[in-house]
């Protein structure tokens, strides 16, 4: 028999009764992929009539033949419920073991197997790199609840109890594991409105029901109490009502936000100490660096070179500071601003063409490699989408997952630009932004875009920032820590003024110190770089200095 089969019919299923859900292959095996179904039949010698266990299937991934779908009659479980949900009884070794099958959520495809032996120890076979939850694969397109149990059993309690109708899942290696795979499975979770944890009622199972509910936004996932120790012991003393009623019942997660200062003591007594510096050490300066929980506003005019600004601080973060960031580019495509960050790190304008640039591929390949190695970024390709709801679930998965601490969103006001209200929507999305940095530690910096000055010369033609400028300025400047203006006069007949950037800092919520300072930047076409300069002399043959080297110290 070949180590490869391929797809030969489509027939109708004994099992579920569907009409052509069942798929027999070249060597003689069948797998229903109706819904909830998983009925499968092994491959047969036509002499023996006995299964053939494909080679390249046990090679690739390390798996055992699925066995038999049975009732667990001491968990009181039926063989439907099994069969649905893939767990069967087979043979590892001459021995017997019930086998879940953990499946792709969405092929439905077995990537790894879960043994449980008669000893309740446990093996795990295959690979399955993304993590997914036992029956997760039931389930694709979210809905209301999803309940998240400790163990296959329990999963398998609460599917039959339910009738099979709601959303069920199990956690697969261990509760010490259960945060870093929830973790992992953020973006499907979001496609429920609430998770319940069903965790066990002893103590590793209750810890760990609390270090998980962390993960999510507060108030979204609940925790279910259970007067035994897990749903099939409550099942299998007749109390499935119970296991029902603690679903419904479900406490949301809130941690308690109380303290004293005994507690608070070691932390107030603790040295204040920088926070992540800016590539501009006078910034850092002027606002002791970057501090986790905070957002950061940035507004300039059409062209005054903002996202330029941005950038050199993206490539900041990486190759000096080592730092994972993540960055949603919501007008530019992903490979333009990868394109930008090289041309940053390496002094070249690789973003226009060759020859007009002085660069090449050589050199772009060395920057991209460089930047590679010191440390990841993280580009949100939207193809067009700018869902505040889903750029959101994006920075918690990040955030968790990752280990990114520092966003870069450009710019705010085209999350709220598809809504009715726009006005209403950037006050929503200015709340639940500072909130989410709050939450999870995180720095955000974003840009927002500037309403036309009523009085005074355009953002354009170098008129000065300020906050009532900011569109929607009154929930921006309530819930940014900083804000800063970039201000440059394009239309200066004086071809160096045309190029200096006043930067100026308009809000600091940490000192109030900053408030009002600014400082100046010169920009190197050659290159495509900012450096740092004093205040212009407009009325100087050269009206500002270039410090040696200034380029590339940042």
């Amino acid at each position: 028999m070949s180590d490869e089969s391929y797809a030969i019919a489509k027939e109708p299923c004994p099992a579920c009764g569907s009409r052509d859900n069942l798929v027999r292959y070249s060597d003689g095996h069948a797998y229903c992929f109706g819904m909830g179904c998983s009925y499968y039949e092994p491959a047969t010698d036509s002499e023996t009539d006995e299964p053939i266990v494909t080679p390249h299937r046990r090679q690739v991934l390390d798996l055992i033949e699925p066995g038999q779908f049975i009732a667990l009659t001491k968990r009181g479980l039926t063989e439907e419920t099994c069969r649905r949900a893939g767990y069967s009884v087979s043979s590892y070794h001459g021995q017997a073991v019930q086998v879940a099958a953990i499946k792709d959520p969405q092929t439905g495809e077995t990537l790894g197997q879960k043994v449980r032996f008669p000893n309740k120890d446990f093996k795990y076979l295959g690979e399955t790199k993304d993590d997914p939850f036992f029956m997760q694969h039931l389930w694709k397109d979210g809905g209301k609840r999803v309940v998240i149990t400790e163990g296959e059993i329990d999963a398998l309690t609460v599917f039959q109890v339910q009738q099979y109708k709601w959303p069920v899942v199990s956690i697969t290696k261990g509760i010490k594991a259960a945060k870093r795979q929830i973790q992992q499975n953020l973006l499907w979770l979001d496609k429920f409105d609430e998770v319940v944890l069903m965790f066990d009622m002893d103590e590793p199972g209750r810890a760990g029901a609390i270090e998980s509910a962390a993960v999510f936004k507060p108030g979204r996932c609940k925790i279910a109490h259970l007067s035994m120790k897990d749903a099939n012991e409550l099942h299998q003393a007749g109390k499935d009502d119970e296991i029902v009623t603690a679903i419904w019942n479900a406490k949301s997660y809130r941690p308690d936000g109380i303290v004293t200062l005994a507690e608070l003591r070691e932390r107030i007594l603790a040295e204040p100490e920088n926070g992540f510096p800016w590539w501009d050490d006078r910034l850092t300066n002027l606002t002791f660096g970057r501090r986790l929980g905070e957002t950061y506003a940035f507004g300039a005019g059409t062209g005054v070179g903002k996202t330029d600004w941005f950038t050199e601080q993206m490539q900041f973060d990486m190759t000096h500071l080592n730092q994972p960031i993540a960055v949603f580019a919501l007008e530019q495509q992903p490979d333009e601003t990868g394109k930008r960050l090289a041309g940053k790190y390496a002094g070249k304008r690789f973003h226009i063409p060759k020859e007009a640039g002085g660069w090449t591929q050589d050199e772009l390949v060395s920057a991209l490699d460089t930047l590679e190695a010191s440390g990841k970024v993280f580009f949100y390709d939207n193809f067009g989408a700018t869902d505040w709801d889903v750029i959101q679930t994006t920075i918690r998965f990040l955030a968790h997952s990752e280990g990114v601490k520092l966003f870069y969103l450009d710019h705010l006001t085209a999350l709220a630009a598809a809504e009715d209200d726009e006005l209403g929507a950037l006050k929503r999305i200015m709340s639940e932004m500072a909130e989410l940095a709050k939450e999870l530690k995180i720095i955000i910096h974003f840009i927002s875009h500037l309403s036309r000055p009523k009085e005074g010369k355009p953002h354009e033609e170098g008129g000065r920032v300020m906050i009532k400028h900011f569109y929607g300025s009154s929930s921006i400047g309530f819930w940014s820590h900083f804000m800063f203006g970039l201000e440059r006069d394009q239309q200066n007949e004086n071809e160096a003024l045309r190029g200096i950037t006043t930067f100026r800092v308009l809000k600091d919520r940490y000192t109030g110190n900053a408030t009002g300072k600014c400082i100046h930047y010169g920009y190197d076409a050659e290159i495509g770089r900012l450096f740092a300069t004093d205040k212009p002399d407009e009325d100087a043959e050269h009206p500002f200095s270039k410090p040696e080297g200034s380029n590339t110290d940042f």
